[in-house]
């Protein structure tokens, strides 16, 4: 399906990509925070709803 040096350049881009906007959204939080309220409810909806789409994959699978 991908090669090994596109498995290799895909998650390296998802570790730096993931690094700047984890960067990128401490410094807003701190210049910011009134927009920043209750954001890890945002964050808890869509972890449960992943696992719930990957639970409806894993069960329906033969």
């Amino acid at each position: 399906m991908f090669s090994y040096g596109q498995m290799i350049f895909g998650i390296l881009f998802f570790l730096a990509f993931l690094g700047i906007i984890i960067l990128q959204y401490r410094v807003d939080k701190k210049s910011q925070p009134n927009y920043f309220r209750g954001s890890y409810k945002v964050l808890l909806g869509f972890i449960i709803a992943f696992t719930i789409l990957l639970t409806i994959k894993i069960l329906t699978q033969k």
